[in-house]
């Protein structure tokens, strides 16, 4: 088993990314918005195992590339595989992002919850920043934690019950503090760029809102269900003692984790396959151009 922790969540990140978007949605950024009409040469940080390749190199102009780049050994074994018997041009590469230097090279640079990870994601940006050519674009998938949070829909639960925003906007901000890791990240993209001098920035957000019903075909409702619960929607929130003190080292005080406790064991108890929800991630979508 590898050391590195994403290395062993190729499953998850699997059974979970679909929950994000549309495909309709990211067909009209690219021609739309992005207004892609020539083939582009990408680079994705962080690609995991290349789920942006996988998604937008069918929507992309024919001739466009796409290069992956993760320190996961196994999660770039995971893309060479699946790409190996498709139509399109590709590259991984095994490396820390942190240590890579790649000057004028891309027409667009591309990361997908990815930032969030980053102990200074400024300095991520400045590296994608040098990767790409004159008049290139940065684009950034990047979560928005506390928005995901309020956007939840229980049927016979209510939401304050289960979700203590300001609670939970407390815990993000100290765990950001303590790491340097920002779960709202998403939302602080479009100032880094800017700062960076990046322009014509805009930022979208991801369209999607899965819809638990059900009324709905047994294997659909089944596979939401679990993706769903692989995304820790519901999951318990295991010992009692070490869950609280582990909530009170990352800043909570006292109160607050033992509240924090019971909404996340009250929703662990309420959710089940037999309910009705509805849950919009709200990841953020920053994007620029590159000006020289």
């Amino acid at each position: 088993m590898s050391d590195y922790y994403w290395d062993n969540q190729i499953d998850y990140l699997r059974n979970t990314r679909w929950l994000y978007y549309n495909d309709d949605y990211l067909e009209f950024l690219i021609h739309r918005v992005w207004k892609i009409n020539e083939p582009v040469k990408i680079i994705d940080y962080g690609c995991g195992y290349g789920y942006l390749g996988l998604k937008l190199l069918p929507m992309l102009p024919e001739g466009s590339t796409y290069t992956g780049v993760d320190k996961g050994k196994d999660l770039i074994n995971k893309a060479i595989e699946l790409f190996t018997n498709l139509p399109y041009h590709t590259e991984f590469i095994v490396g820390d992002v942190e240590e890579l230097n790649i000057d004028y090279k891309y027409d667009i640079a591309m990361c997908h919850a990815f930032l969030l990870h980053m102990d200074e994601p400024k300095s991520i940006l400045k590296k994608m920043i040098q990767s790409v050519a004159n008049n290139g674009k940065i684009i950034c998938f990047e979560p928005h934690w506390i928005a995901n949070m309020a956007n939840f829909g229980f049927d016979g639960l209510a939401q304050s019950k289960v979700i203590h925003l300001g609670i939970l906007q407390k815990l993000f901000e100290e765990d950001a503090k303590q790491s340097g890791k920002d779960g709202n990240v998403g939302m602080n993209v479009p100032i880094l760029l800017s700062q960076l001098g990046i322009k014509n920035i805009d930022c979208r957000v991801s369209d999607r809102v899965n819809f638990l019903d059900q009324n709905m075909e047994k294997f659909n409702k089944e596979r939401l269900y679990h993706s769903l619960r692989e995304e820790g929607i519901g999951q318990a929130p295991g010992d009692y003692n070490e869950t609280v003190d582990n909530l009170k080292k990352r800043g909570l005080a006292g109160e607050e984790a033992e509240k924090q406790y019971e909404a996340e064991l009250l929703l662990s108890q309420q959710f089940g396959e037999s309910s009705w929800l509805t849950y919009a991630p709200n990841m953020k979508i920053s994007f620029g151009t590159v000006m020289r």
